[in-house]
């Protein structure tokens, strides 16, 4: 017997978030009947819908099938009253890592786009606040030398310390996350082989392999693949580059073979992205609803890649306005970066928790 305790506000939440008309769910069963990633047993969507359409928001934040969704879309192409299950699923993810990161005041920022000049406004006055106490609150003459306004040793050091504390948060959320899926399936037997566990689950998000079971949208594991290995070889140049000005070797020559492998990435997320925006303005049947998260996280991505290559060509070409560029681009890493937990790129941190434990209760 379940205990049906309503949250109404839970559920208004998934309609905005979906744009779901969720009382229209008639409980046939076509969205479960077409997914080819629902286990056999007691397959999703359909359990997951009635859940949301009486408001169990404690039953569906720790429910693993939840995230063995990859919101291919072919539920909600096939759904006869377009209730789109797809956007439900997506809507309650982001509701659960908004549950469960911390403060929560950066959760209720991200989420409405009222708050989008408070969001904007944090990291402005704190990059203004560093570069005042390093005394560099000023455009330098002469060539353009991004060190002469952010000095390494304060980039470095204020945002790897921002970096530190807002991870350590997010680390928090994560381990909250994963007792209350423990929780949750208490009397689920668990199996044995972590490194077994491990080394499939890896292998399942490097390749992004779910996503070739989907028909209704072939292209995004393209676009997915080409963003999510875009941004880990910018990550790499990243930590490479900060290095770098360690041993004084920085910045890169523009035939530099690291220089070279940001540029690639850059041009990966920039088609990844491109990829995405197409088909989520001229493809809405099959890409679903558009919320402001989704914006958010496409908009702030595209925004860091053009930015950081303006700044790039900015410094070669000896512009004016390359500080005010870089300082602009500086913005963008913090939304990217420091707000990832946050936005829906957080949901990258939350399925790899999700799917890790579903393989040790064997639903896969």
């Amino acid at each position: 017997m379940i205990d049906i305790h309503p949250d109404i506000e839970f559920k208004k939440e998934v309609k905005r978030l979906s744009n779901s008309s969720l009382n229209e769910c008639m409980q046939c069963g076509t969205c479960s009947v077409v997914c080819s990633l629902a286990p056999d047993e007691n397959p999703f969507p359909r359990k997951e819908m009635i859940w949301a359409g009486w408001g169990m928001k404690e039953r569906l934040i720790v429910n693993t099938d939840i995230w063995l969704c990859h919101q291919c879309g072919d539920c909600s192409t096939f759904c006869p009253r377009g209730v789109k299950p797809a956007d439900v699923f997506s809507a309650i993810r982001q509701i659960c890592y908004r549950h469960y990161a911390r403060p929560k005041f950066l959760n209720k920022i991200l989420s409405k786009s009222i708050w989008l000049p408070v969001a904007v406004m944090i990291p402005v006055i704190v990059i203004l606040s560093i570069l005042f106490l390093a005394g560099t609150l000023q455009i330098p003459e002469g060539a353009v030398n991004y060190s002469k306004f952010f000095p390494h040793a304060w980039l470095n050091g204020s945002f790897g310390i921002i970096t530190v504390i807002i991870y350590c948060f997010a680390i928090s959320g994560l381990i909250r996350f994963r007792n209350d899926l423990q929780a949750r399936y208490h009397d689920v037997k668990t199996q044995k082989g972590f490194f077994r566990r491990f080394m499939t689950t890896s292998k399942e998000i490097v390749l992004h392999s779910k996503f070739s079971s989907c028909s209704a949208q072939k292209s995004r594991k393209i676009s997915h693949l080409l963003v999510f290995y875009g941004f880990i070889l910018l990550l790499f140049v990243t930590g490479f580059a900060i290095i770098a000005t360690l041993t004084h070797n920085y910045p890169f020559k523009f035939t530099n073979p690291v220089k070279i492998m940001g540029n690639v990435a850059g041009l990966m997320l920039v088609t990844g992205l491109g990829i995405m925006i197409i088909n989520r303005i001229f493809n809405k049947k099959n890409y679903g609803n558009n919320n402001y998260s989704d914006w958010l996280l496409i908009i702030s991505f595209f925004l860091l890649v053009i930015s950081g290559g303006i700044v790039e060509l900015a410094r070669f070409q000896n512009w004016y306005y390359a500080y005010h560029w870089y300082f602009f681009h500086l913005v963008c890493v913090w939304f990217v970066v420091f707000y990832l937990p946050y936005a829906k790129f957080g949901h990258l941190l939350y399925r790899t928790i999700a799917i890790g434990f579903a393989k040790t209760i064997d639903r896969k």
